[in-house]
């Protein structure tokens, strides 16, 4: 039996459709749909995730660095939630983004504030009283030091 799925996107050259007959493995399936969707989509949320994505070990970053890096430092608290609804923590390391204060987020929606902590000091960030040191620690003033 074929299946027919067409995918309407809203750029038309991107318009694709797939024959769901089982010739083409469900991997190549979903890979192909998310290819297709990246090329069309550019969202507020997925900006964020690919700026969360560039922090590195070692490193922390507030919510309004994150926007910024996002393409708007105004939308700080769209960063939380969508850090909120990380769907990828594993890729998406959000354990790393911490208050204007350096604090860490009480609640953390991995584990509670104790889990960023630990995760945190796993790659090399200090933690002390539920804070980092975001002039030792904090990403922007790493690559500030990098750049002198």
């Amino acid at each position: 039996m074929k299946r027919c799925a067409k995918s309407m996107l809203q750029n038309k050259e991107h318009w694709n459709t797939i024959i769901l007959d089982g010739t083409i493995p469900d991997k190549d399936i979903k890979m192909m749909i998310a290819e297709s969707y990246d090329l069309i989509s550019d969202s507020p949320t997925k900006r964020i995730y690919e700026a969360v994505k560039s922090i590195p070990k070692g490193c922390v970053a507030t919510y309004a660095d994150v926007a910024e890096a996002a393409g708007d430092r105004k939308m700080a608290r769209a960063v939380g939630n969508a850090l909120h609804k990380n769907p990828d923590p594993d890729t998406i390391p959000c354990h790393r983004v911490v208050n204007a204060k350096g604090e860490l987020a009480g609640e953390y929606v991995f584990g509670g504030a104790w889990k960023q902590g630990q995760r945190l000091e796993e790659e090399g960030v200090e933690v002390k009283d539920g804070r980092v040191d975001l002039k030792r620690f904090g990403w922007q003033q790493v690559k500030k030091q990098k750049a002198l």
